[in-house]
């Protein structure tokens, strides 16, 4: 098995780690709704992409109407 003959410096070890920070997920606008969505993917409040409606959008009562509390 393979062992380490020197110890890895803490420098090296956190330059090494440099490129795995996490970085905020981008959002872009629909042109439509204006609703905010992930880029490149269907807008799930009307259904567009690239100005065409590809699907049938989500509409309050798919969620079960005006009684349906998201918070609990």
């Amino acid at each position: 098995m393979a062992v380490p003959k020197f110890r890895i410096s803490a420098s090296k070890r956190d330059m090494r780690r440099s490129h795995h920070a996490l970085v905020p997920r981008k959002y872009g606008y629909c042109a439509a709704c204006g609703e905010a969505k992930i880029p490149h993917s269907i807008c799930n409040a009307c259904g567009t992409y690239k100005g065409k409606v590809v699907m049938q959008g989500k509409a309050k009562s798919d969620f079960g109407g005006e009684d349906f509390n998201i918070e609990g």
